[in-house]
This record gives C-alpha cells, structure tokens and sequence, in this order.
C-alpha cells in the first residue's frame, strides 16, 4: 500500500495469527529470517502463540532477537488462553518486542516518528449482532471490559497525535469490512464496532488487525483504511506497507489508500 505524498516511504511489515509453536519453530524463524531488508518496522496483530505458553512465546522471541528493526505486538486471544500472559509478556519484552497493550509507543524510523496505539481490543459485536449492557454481570462485565478497551484506545490515539504517522495495531476487528467471509453467527465474537468510535474520531493513518481466519483483507472505518493481516487472509508471512507521511493536518483529510 503507497500513500502518496512527501517525504521517503516508511516500510512497515505487519502479520497477525502467527501461532508460534515448538512445532512451527522452522515455519516462523524461516519467515522472519527472510523479512526484506528495506523493512523500517514490523507490527504483529496478536496470536502470537499458539495457547499462550510461555514456551511458544520463546519461538517467536527467538526469531525476533537480534532483528536491526523494532518489533511491535499486541496479544490475542490464543495468547490468553492458559492465562499466563505476564509470563509470555516477559519473554518477548526480554528479546526486544515492544507488547502493548492498552498502551502506545513511538517509534524514531528514518527522522519520522510513527506512533502506535495498540491493544488486543475484545468482543461485543455489530450491528444486529450487538451484546448488550444488560442482563447477568458476567454478560455486563464482557461489555465493560470492550468499555475500557474504547476508552484506551481514544486515550493512546490522542497520545500519539502529534506523530508523523499512527497506526492503530489490534487483534479483534473494528469493523465488519473485514469480516465478511466469516458465518455472521459468530461476528460478535470477533471484534465490536464500539473500537470504530475512536478511529472516526483520531483518524489515524492505517489500522490493522488479525483473528478472522476467513475475513476480508481489506476494509475501512468511514475513510481509515482497515487491513486484516492474519496470515490466513493474506496468504504470507507478512503483508508490506509503504506509507508516505502527509503534510496536513491529521483529523481533516484522512489519506486514501491503494493495496499493491
């Protein structure tokens, strides 16, 4: 994707649904191995293991340690399955993987500063396929945690506002473009419009996200574009984005954007 405007592209690599393993070591050190060399920055969109032992997680470490370029992640679903996320946390933070969650960072790319805003964002639906804040507290508690996953990333966006470039990293989708391809029955279990009140608002630069298998690659939220990069969608290890920085301001004239 080329966004045309001043100043030298900023290359960004960006997966989701890696799902390392013991079992992939070979798979996910090969793709990491091969990553080209021009790329400024890789984004991974949660499942970065398979059922989030801490020994999955040291796979993928051990193909990210030593990469010259920063790697930034943001945990999935898979990763919370056997609740030891602090533990996967601290293997990739000690092989130099910058793990957000409902967090941001700043990255300095070739005198650029892209901002991340990046959280694993969480269920709750769309329309007509909504979970709603009544009934049983667990069922009211789902929809307070989706609560403070919106407020998070307003928070993080208004963070980085000032960036060159911003960038939204999640694992459950913002929006159903990216989602057809999947049965609607199970569509409020794989992201909540509530995450697109944010990026309307912020309207940063790109929004990526992974954990619908059989999604669509790409989609939008009004004129943000959307990608979904689980490595099931698009068929790679990675997808590579070129992106130009704009000279204007941020909330009136969000870029369009093509896919190459």
């Amino acid at each position: 994707m080329t966004w045309m405007g001043n100043g030298r592209p900023i290359r960004i690599a960006a997966a989701g649904d890696v799902h390392a393993s013991p079992a992939t070591r070979e798979r996910v050190g090969d793709a990491f191995a091969a990553l080209d060399p021009t790329v400024d920055l890789v984004l991974l969109a949660g499942d970065l293991t398979t059922c989030g032992d801490p020994a999955e997680a040291a796979v993928l470490a051990e193909a990210c340690r030593g990469l010259r370029v920063p790697v930034c992640a943001v945990l999935g679903n898979h990763d919370w399955h056997l609740n030891r996320t602090h533990e996967v946390v601290a293997v990739l933070t000690d092989a130099g993987v910058r793990v957000l969650e409902r967090s941001s960072a700043r990255f300095d790319v070739r005198g650029q500063e892209v901002g991340v805003a990046g959280l694993k964002g969480f269920v709750g639906g769309f329309p007509d396929h909504v979970l709603p804040d009544f009934g049983e507290p667990l069922l009211r508690a789902v929809y307070a945690e989706t609560t403070d996953d919106v407020s998070a990333l307003d928070r993080e966006l208004a963070a980085i506002d000032g960036c060159d470039l911003r960038i939204v990293l999640l694992h459950y989708a913002p929006t159903t473009t990216t989602l057809e391809g999947e049965p609607r029955g199970i569509w409020a279990f794989l992201g909540s419009d509530r995450l697109a009140g944010p990026i309307a608002e912020h309207a940063p630069d790109l929004v990526l996200h992974g954990h619908a298998h059989a999604g669509t690659f790409e989609g939008f939220v009004g004129r943000v574009p959307v990608y979904n990069v689980a490595t099931y969608v698009t068929g790679k290890d990675f997808w590579i984005f070129d992106l130009t920085p704009e000279q204007r301001p941020r909330v009136e004239r969000p870029a369009e954007a093509r896919a190459e």
